[in-house]
């Protein structure tokens, strides 16, 4: 039944972008990526070879011009997971629709967190075996959420996540997750990317974290810090924890079509993790690329290490 959906979801998706007019501010725009590694998974000192998915997606996104100082957007986005062996492959990714004018931008759905977005793009392995959400906690997407995020006063905004507490991610708990954000996380309008935020109770955990990402000609330098705590289990009881810390250092450097890339991070009474790897831009959209993960995690004697080669296309 997913498929099928799925499948008439993207063939009117393309079929609206081919007759699209331009009297809408970009009525629908179809869009994704396919993210795919050959991969030496040892972990436990038992080594397996994987071809894997890497959160690859598929999506269709657009905005409707309500008035001359309103407009409707939206975002309906699947993760399609190729290495896996039922064929219904599909698993829902934000999903969201929303108002935006001058008073900022307020949407409802399916969506990430202030808090996860508030990390911009420090993390150079997302989605890879050695994404920071192995060790941090807060890379929260929240299937019943408010998020209202302020218009930009020069290059600052803060946005806020409401989790409802019907919510099954929320374990009968109201979540607020709140960030404040300075200069644009590309680092394209601006040389360094700033930002502060906290969960309250979002999935059973309060969070806060700090992150900031600078450029400097073509080398890219990112750290965060974070303290978190469990406070509620997923039976929705009150957790008493202790608060633990953590901290990511991340750097990359382009030369021409390459991108050198490295990141430690580490999370106290959890472990710790290096990565380093490199980009080759085979042209805008499309790239090969290879990296190499140690994991060291409290308790456990042997690291785990992943080994990958692959292959990105956005389209």
């Amino acid at each position: 039944m997913m498929n099928v959906f799925c499948k008439t979801l993207l063939a009117s998706a393309l079929a609206s972008a081919t007759l699209a007019s331009a009297h809408a501010a970009e009525p629908l725009t179809v869009y994704g990526k396919l993210n795919v590694t050959a991969q030496s998974n040892d972990v436990d000192d038992d080594a397996t070879t994987t071809i894997q998915s890497n959160s690859s997606r598929f999506g269709a996104k657009g905005g409707f011009e309500l008035s001359s100082s309103l407009e409707a957007f939206y975002t309906i986005e699947y993760e399609v997971d190729t290495g896996d062996d039922v064929k219904e492959n599909f698993k829902a990714r934000n999903q969201f629709v929303g108002l935006k004018g001058n008073f900022g931008a307020f949407s409802v759905g399916r969506n990430d967190t202030m808090l996860k977005v508030s990390q911009g793009k420090v993390d150079q392995f997302n989605d890879l075996s050695g994404d920071l959400k192995t060790l941090f906690k807060g890379e929260n997407r929240l299937e019943q959420t408010a998020t209202y995020i302020t218009p930009s006063l020069g290059d600052f905004k803060v946005g806020v996540t409401y989790g409802a507490e019907g919510s099954s991610s929320q374990y009968g708990q109201d979540g607020f997750s709140v960030a404040a954000m300075y200069g644009d996380a590309k680092l394209k309008k601006t040389p360094v990317y700033a930002s502060v935020a906290y969960d309250s109770d979002v999935k059973g955990y309060e969070v806060v974290r700090a992150t900031v990402q600078g450029k400097i000609a073509g080398l890219v330098l990112g750290g965060m810090y974070q303290q978190q705590e469990e406070t509620y289990d997923k039976n929705g009881d009150p957790v008493s924890g202790d608060s633990q810390s953590g901290y990511l250092f991340s750097a990359a450097y382009t030369i021409d079509a390459i991108v050198l890339k490295a990141q430690y991070q580490d999370m106290e009474d959890k472990g710790d993790m290096w990565s380093v790897g490199g980009d080759y831009k085979l042209g805008k959209p499309t790239k090969l690329f290879a990296f190499y993960t140690n994991s060291s995690m409290e308790g456990d004697d042997i690291d785990d290490k992943f080994f990958g080669v692959g292959l990105e296309h956005k389209f």
